[in-house]
């Protein structure tokens, strides 16, 4: 058989068969990955995409929880919601292209009446503060531009009109400083634990008690989930809905008379300050405000201007988001020497019948100390130096108790305990701890101002009180010893203080939270904080303190009879004037009633005020006629200006 040339050839080299080999395995395995994936997507995982790709087919959507309302001790609403319209746009859903966009922001331009760059506006600031939010266009569109956006729902992609939770505040800016305000949890907020639960766009309290009882007043959610189109619009079906639940109610201590009383009290005034009306026994807040306020409703909007925060917190506004009642940090005068008298009796440095001598003036170390306008009292014992505020008396106790220790004596000590220079455990944020000067204090600033590397030269620093240009001295006790010098102290902190001389030395921990309600009103939470802790006061002790400050008030001669000494309840209470550098005289006063068994304890400053007979001691009366339920009477100041209490 003929079978030609062919067969004789030479085999392929080695090296072509091996490249033939390598490129046939590789297409081997090629195949074999193609395949098994084919198999894992097909076989494996079909359950798991069918699923996704039908929930391409679902949206859910969050319908808001309404927050629980705030009611005063009485049941009387304080914030409660109201519902809204709020036109939205959620930015992931906006059209891709510049064109598209900026078409549909024409359009939405001509339907809602503001202007495209207005539009982009908002849009920018408001996803630069909550990027993941939906951003807030209006609120309370009319149900005519709703009826108009689902009617033309393709026209409009990302734009929807939603039904939002708002804030109201039935008696205006009554109790702000309290109450507080609520805004959308930011992405810093929504790393502290307690919002691990929140998502972008919930409300969360900020201020007040809505911010200490957040967790309590907020809600649950809701959700809705609908079937949408390929576009995402929804086709009117509704899968399935998860109803929100309501958070529960909380009661305040707060008496809304008595709160309304003590701010139309500090109005009438017109200068900055601040009142606490409290209960001498369990520590509850019968009212608690500060002048200038501001409106709450302000922070219910979408958008709180820049210009507005500045005016909050500008000292050429005086500040009215600044809560004075408990961040106000001032000396308080001669409404401090009842504490002195505490410490000098707890320290064996005075006895309640022991007489001293009131020139009107007195000289530590060449250094001459006068009483108010040089006037001499004469042989006085504690009463009766309470009585006419004798500044000798209590001159002469801080030297006394003067000690050159780092925590100074037994004036620091006992002031401490009652509550002075230390956060007094509100349940309020922010409250300030406020300072209660000791040698270490003064010593440590002197050899910060003398460091060749000090911040500030000397003037400026005691200008802003952080620096002082002299070590401590016998004098700053002095000082100390009627609430003057580095003091800085609060209405809040001075409130405790009186009310531990009051109730028998209960220091108590002040609070505005009275009980946790569920949305129908029956309570699950009564708010009752112990007491803080129980000062060793003698009977004998706190009888004298008492008297001295009846006296004060209600006799001849005292330092307030000219305001209270035809006042129908017999009260106890002492005047301050507090000397503040660059600053006219602050009025302070702080009042027990009724006596002998006091069951309230009211505090008042007012800056700029004068004597503290002068306005303070006029505003606590009006604060006392509501808060022991008195008839509208006439009481005449010692400026010859009178006010109704009613």
């Amino acid at each position: 058989m003929y079978l030609g040339g062919d067969w004789q050839r030479p085999p392929m080299p080695a090296q072509f068969s091996l490249r033939v080999a390598v490129l046939g395995g590789i297409a081997l395995v090629m195949f074999a990955i193609v395949f098994l994936r084919l198999w894992y997507l097909e076989v494996l995982s079909g359950d798991k995409y069918l699923a996704e790709a039908q929930n391409n087919q679902v949206r859910e959507f969050t319908v808001q929880a309404p927050r629980g309302e705030i009611t005063d001790r009485e049941g009387e609403v304080l914030v409660e919601n109201r519902t809204a319209l709020e036109l939205q746009v959620k930015t992931t859903e906006l059209p891709r292209t510049k064109e598209r966009r900026n078409l549909l922001f024409r359009r939405l331009s001509q339907a809602i009446g503001m202007s495209p760059e207005r539009i982009r506006k908002l849009i920018r600031v408001q996803t630069k503060e909550l990027p993941s939010s939906p951003v807030t266009l209006k609120r309370d569109v009319p149900f005519e531009l709703v009826y108009f956006l689902r009617e033309n729902q393709a026209r409009f992609p990302g734009v929807s009109v939603e039904r939002v939770y708002v804030r109201e505040y039935p008696h205006g800016t009554l109790g702000a400083h309290l109450l507080g305000y609520v805004r959308e949890v930011d992405e810093e907020e929504l790393k502290d634990p307690r919002y691990e639960s929140l998502e972008p766009a919930d409300m969360v309290g900020q201020q007040g008690v809505e911010y200490t009882y957040d967790s309590l007043l907020r809600g649950v959610n809701g959700a809705t989930r609908v079937q949408v189109d390929a576009s995402g619009r929804p086709t009117g079906g509704q899968l399935s809905l998860r109803e929100p639940r309501t958070g529960n109610n909380l009661a305040l201590t707060i008496d809304a008379d008595v709160q309304a009383a003590g701010e139309a009290a500090l109005s009438r005034r017109g200068n900055p300050g601040a009142f606490v009306a409290m209960s001498v026994k369990d520590g509850e807040i019968l009212g608690m405000g500060s002048n200038p306020t501001y409106d709450p409703s302000i922070f219910a909007k979408p958008i709180v201007p820049q210009s507005v925060y500045e005016q909050l917190t500008s000292d050429a506004t005086s500040a009215p988001i600044t809560n004075r009642a408990m961040q106000g940090l001032y000396p308080t005068g001669s409404t401090f020497k009842p504490i002195t008298a505490v410490a000098a009796l707890a320290s064996a440095d005075l006895t309640t019948q022991e007489i001293i001598n009131d020139p009107g003036s007195i000289e530590f170390f060449g250094q001459t100390f006068e009483n108010a306008g040089g006037t001499p009292h004469g042989p006085v014992d504690l009463r009766q130096a309470l009585q006419v505020s004798s500044d000798v008396f209590f001159y002469t106790l801080g030297a006394r108790m003067n000690e050159e220790s780092p925590d100074g004596g037994s004036l620091q000590s006992w002031g401490q305990q009652l509550g002075i220079g230390t956060p007094t455990g509100i349940d309020l944020l922010g409250e300030a701890p406020g300072r209660l000067p000791t040698p270490g204090y003064r010593n440590q600033k002197f050899e910060q101002n003398t460091s060749p590397d000090s911040p500030c030269g000397t003037e400026v620093c005691i200008e802003e009180g952080e620096v002082t240009d002299r070590p401590w001295a016998i004098g700053d006790n002095v000082q100390l010893a009627i609430g003057q010098g580095d003091l800085q102290a609060d209405p809040l902190q001075m409130a405790v203080a009186y009310a531990a001389i009051a109730n028998g030395g209960s220091v108590v921990r002040p609070h505005v939270g009275l009980r946790v309600e569920d949305p129908s009103g029956r309570a699950i939470q009564e708010i009752e904080p112990a007491p803080r802790r129980q000062l060793e006061l003698q009977p004998d002790w706190q009888r004298t303190i008492m008297e001295g400050l009846n006296d004060a008030a209600m006799e001849p001669g005292g330092t307030s009879y000219a305001v209270f000494g035809g006042f129908p309840v017999d009260i106890a209470g002492k005047t301050g004037t507090a000397e503040r550098p660059g600053q006219a005289d602050q009025s302070w006063y702080v009042a027990l009633a009724p006596y002998p068994d006091p069951q309230y304890v009211v505090a008042v400053t007012i800056e700029r005020g004068g004597f503290g007979v002068d306005a303070a001691a006029p505003a606590t009366g009006e604060i006392l006629t509501e808060l022991l339920n008195i008839k509208p009477q006439k009481i005449e100041d010692v400026s010859g200006e009178s006010a109704v209490l009613e």
